[in-house]
Formats: structure tokens, sequence, C-alpha cells
């Protein structure tokens, strides 16, 4: 039950949301940079409060951004289920309509700008996993031009290079469908080292942008730099520091296995991520011990300990999980494989 780590469109956009330079180019930085934090650590609950002491002062449509963007992590973290689609897609259309809105009150000010560009991202990422990808294109499209309108009016705004480096470097890479979508759009070719320094760059000036930048990066490190072990070391940091979002660990246990064939490596990870839950430490307690179980049952399979995959596959049946979809039906194909091999 791999989670989505990232596609053309929508890295291009996954960045895109509310970040804070180094300069003091977007109101009220660090209380955003919080409620920011609040969401990668998986504590949506605290979400809409933490909001509603931010905007005002900071600006009300940043905040209306920061709910879209908890919810595509609530997603994120449950990419079977489309239960919150719809409601993602009303809160990043009230976002974007706001945010445009705003640029034509003040169309000489940066934020806006920024904000309108970001407001589209939640959207652009829930289409691209929901494979709409004409749609996530064209509002891509919009992503990008807005980026280059707040740069125009102020470069200093540093976390907006990190979404044209993006766009950069995933156009120079995209495959043949995505470089055929920016034909039709009429968008220009990338540029994969640039793209690349901007990125770095950008990270290294934005307070806000780290966590959101490095899981980003480290599809990047995976996927076409070739670089697991430096995936690797973005995914415990992120790991470290928020330790609550379930994410990063389970992408670190997939890294372990798909990258360098280590299951020792990938079932201590998932091991990790049982006690967690065990310990109502983690978002979603009982939705991750099903996932740890079930990535721990097929890691052990690996290494032939199957009496103890079967323990973990039978809790999992015995719950009868409706969350993650298909879990109870993955684990009831893995137990009928794993007692057959226990009795070959």
């Amino acid at each position: 039950m791999k989670r989505v780590a990232g596609g053309w469109w929508l890295a291009v956009s996954a960045t895109l949301t509310l970040a804070a330079p180094a300069v003091a180019a977007l109101t009220e930085g660090p209380r955003l940079a919080a409620v920011y934090d609040t969401i990668l650590k998986a504590q949506f609950s605290d979400v809409d409060a933490q909001l509603a002491r931010t905007c005002p002062p900071a600006p009300r449509e940043a905040c209306q951004e920061l709910t879209a963007v908890s919810l595509w992590w609530q997603i994120l973290l449950n990419p079977e289920s489309r239960a919150l689609d719809r409601q993602l897609t009303s809160a990043a259309e009230a976002a974007i309509a706001a945010s445009d809105a705003w640029t034509r009150r003040e169309p000489q000010r940066a934020e806006a700008w920024f904000y309108l560009a970001g407001s589209y991202a939640p959207l652009v990422q829930l289409q691209v996993l929901r494979t709409d990808r004409l749609a996530a294109a064209r509002n891509g499209k919009r992503i990008k031009d807005a980026l280059e309108h707040a740069l125009q009016i102020d470069p200093t705004l540093a976390d907006a290079y990190f979404g044209i480096g993006l766009y950069h470097y995933y156009a120079a890479v995209a495959p043949m469908y995505a470089k055929l979508l920016r034909w039709l759009l009429m968008l220009p070719g990338g540029d994969r080292e640039q793209g690349l320094r901007e990125m770095l760059q950008a990270r290294e000036h934005g307070d806000v942008l780290r966590g959101e930048a490095d899981y980003q990066l480290h599809v990047l490190y995976l996927w076409y730099e070739k670089k697991p072990r430096d995936a690797l070391a973005l995914l415990e940091a992120l790991d470290a520091q928020y330790p609550t979002n379930p994410l990063f660990l389970e992408r670190i246990a997939d890294v372990h296995e798909t990258y360098f064939h280590d299951p020792r490596a990938s079932a201590a990870a998932w091991r990790t991520l049982l006690d967690r839950a065990h310990a109502n430490r983690v978002f979603d307690s009982r939705s991750t011990e099903i996932r740890a179980r079930l990535g721990l049952a097929s890691e052990l399979l690996r290494m032939n300990d199957v009496d103890a995959a079967i323990a973990h596959l039978q809790i999992v049946v015995d719950a009868r999980p409706t969350e993650p979809i298909g879990a109870r039906e993955r684990a009831t194909a893995l137990l009928h494989d794993a007692r057959a091999r226990k009795h070959f």
C-alpha cells in the first residue's frame, strides 16, 4: 500500500503553498509558518483554531490557502479514499477566488500573486492524484504565470523561486505525455540543472518551505537524480522533525526496500511506526497500525519469517478494517500465500 510520492504536475505545484522567505516579504510569516508546521505534523484537528488566531493579523487569503493545504495533506496520508476530494476542491476554489480578487485590488502586490499561485497547488495535486492530467496542466500553467508575475514585482520573494525551479526541472525531465501537454498549452521547455539550483537556493532561504521542499526534493533524488541516500537523509530529517506524521516513516521503509533491497531496515522502520501507533503518537493511529502491520508482514515474508508475518496478517484480517481501503483484502491474499508457503 505505497503512498503517492509525486508526479510532474504534482511536484510542479506541491511546494507552491504558503511559505515565508528569509526577507519579510510575506505578512506575518512566522505565524503562518507555525500553522504550516502543524499541518506537516499531521495535527489537523488543531489547524482550524490556529488559523482563527492567525488571520488576522495575517492576510485572510493566506489562511484560506492553508485550509486547502491541510485537506491535501490529509488526502496524501490516505490517498485511496476520496472522502475529502469534494471538500478540498471547494476550499481550493474559494482560496483561488479570494486571492484572484486580491490581485485585482492590488495588482502590484507580489504577495497577492504568490498566494494566487499557492491556492491552485492543492487542487492541482488532487487532479494529478486522480489522473485528471489536462486540468492539472492548465492549472499548473496558472501557477507558473502567477509566480512569474510575483517575481517580476518582487524578486526577493525567495520561496517563489522554488516553484519556478520545480517547473524548470520537471519540464526538462517530463515523460512524453506531459511534454505533449506542455506543447498544447504553449509552455516553454525546462532546464534540469537550473531548476535544481533554483530549488536548492530557495530552500536555503525559506523558513517555512523546508519541510515541503525536503519532501519534494526526496522525490527528485529517487526518481531522477539517482541519489537514494540523499533522499533517505531528507526523509529521516522530516521524520525527526514531524514524528506524528506517519508518511515520512512509511516512505523511509519504502526506500529501504525499493532502493537498497534491505528488508531488515525496512522492517525496522515499520516496527517503529507500529510502536508509535500503539502509543497513539501518530495521526490516525488505527489506520497507521494497519499499514504498519501490512508493511512489516511483507518484509517478514521476504526474510522467510513466515510465522511472524502470519501473526500480523491475522490481526489485520480479524480487525476487519474499512480503512485503509483494500487493507483487509490485501492481508487476506498475503495470509493465503504465507500459509501456502508454510505448508509447502
